[in-house]
């Protein structure tokens, strides 16, 4: 199995690239998922994070108010960390399970705390990308309706793009159109493809 771990900042198109990388036959494991996941009702860390930020984040339903949730901890550099410290362990729990049981010679370890969660430690490779911040925010404001002053403090809450790419072994920025990003991701795909045994 080869692991590719993909990262970067809010906004910089993580999504579109995973799902070009299914296409291509990859199977993905998002760290994001799962860290929603591990906090539901009935699983490992929704009590956790009831004791940590109290009952105003859980609705009449039982689930908890993601919006809420993520306004408190992107505005409070310390209960992020509480939350972090919560959610990391799980998630890692389930990556690992998942590693264990895959069949497929490719996967692409999707995770915006990689490096932070010591998760790029697994991997063969490591993508970062990348996008403007103005770009950033256009994305945050039409795909979650948030304003522009929420958008901002969700972008600045994270470290500056230029650490992690110093730390990949593949940049990608994506700054053009969606055919540039799919050219981009089918080259190096090829190239990784080149590496891999043959199948039998």
């Amino acid at each position: 199995m080869y692991l590719i771990g993909v990262t970067g900042n809010i906004a910089t198109g993580k999504s579109t690239l995973m799902q070009m990388l299914r296409e291509l036959g990859a199977e993905v494991i998002d760290a994001d998922q799962l860290a929603h996941d591990v906090i539901q009702p009935g699983e490992s860390g929704y009590l956790k994070v009831i004791g940590a930020f109290g009952q105003d984040i859980v609705q009449p339903d039982g689930t908890l108010v993601r919006a809420l949730l993520g306004d408190v901890v992107f505005n409070d550099g310390e209960r992020l960390r509480v939350l972090e410290q919560i959610v990391h362990p799980l998630v890692g729990e389930r990556i690992a399970e998942r590693l264990q049981s895959t069949t497929s010679p490719v996967v692409v370890l999707e995770a915006i705390k990689l490096f932070e969660a010591g998760l790029a430690e697994l991997c063969n490779e490591v993508w970062v990308l990348t996008s403007p911040k103005e770009l950033q925010l256009a994305r945050l404001r039409a795909g979650r309706g948030l304003t522009r002053a929420a958008a901002k403090t969700r972008v600045d809450a994270q470290a500056p793009q230029q650490q992690k790419a110093k730390r990949a072994d593949v940049v990608i920025k994506n700054t053009g159109t969606l055919d540039d990003l799919r050219h981009t991701v089918e080259a190096e795909w090829a190239r990784i493809q080149q590496t891999l045994p043959s199948q039998p």
